[in-house]
């Protein structure tokens, strides 16, 4: 493999900041639930809505969740060094899954290896949005390898999980 060539797209959910208006959201979910149930295309409307929801200009204070995820991706970045690192949201946030793919391919990537940060089976983000995502963007460039890092393993996640718990064990005070 060739890694000079190779990236690694982190895919998180993404958060609602703050001081984005409610109705948006409660707007942009009904659009979404009803194209969902209808299998229908986006409507302009809910487009609209979520590039503006997408689009919402945050600080660490109104999104930590964003600046989390950006934290996250720096420190895989210092251990995977050789390969080109991007970040995307499932929701909520730019850059979609798409446009940040799409930087990685025009600054080079041949492969790119997609990696959600939900690491537990079931949702629909992780076992349905995404990999539709991947197939999108597979159609649009042909030349492109994508590979999606899913599932977790879940002996790994929990041994990860166990060691964190047990980093946490000496807070406890015993009575």
């Amino acid at each position: 493999m060739n890694f000079k060539n190779t990236a690694v797209l982190i895919v998180g959910h993404g958060g609602w900041p703050s001081d984005c208006p409610e109705e948006l959201a409660g707007k942009l979910k009904r659009l979404e639930s009803k194209r969902r149930k209808e299998n229908a295309p986006p409507s302009e409307e809910e487009i609209d809505l979520d590039s503006i929801v997408r689009g919402w200009p945050r600080t660490p204070e109104t999104d930590p969740y964003k600046y989390g995820l950006e934290k996250l991706a720096s420190r895989l970045a210092e251990r995977l060094n050789f390969y080109s690192i991007g970040l995307a949201y499932n929701e909520f946030c730019d850059p979609t899954i798409g446009n940040a793919a799409t930087r990685l391919i025009q600054e080079g990537a041949r492969s790119v290896i997609v990696v959600s940060t939900m690491f537990t089976p079931g949702g629909s983000h992780s076992e349905k949005e995404i990999p539709e995502e991947i197939e999108l963007l597979q159609a649009a460039y042909p030349d492109v390898e994508f590979v999606y890092a899913w599932p977790f393993d879940m002996d790994r996640v929990a041994d990860m999980l166990a060691e964190h718990v047990m980093d946490f064990s000496s807070h406890l005070s015993v009575r």
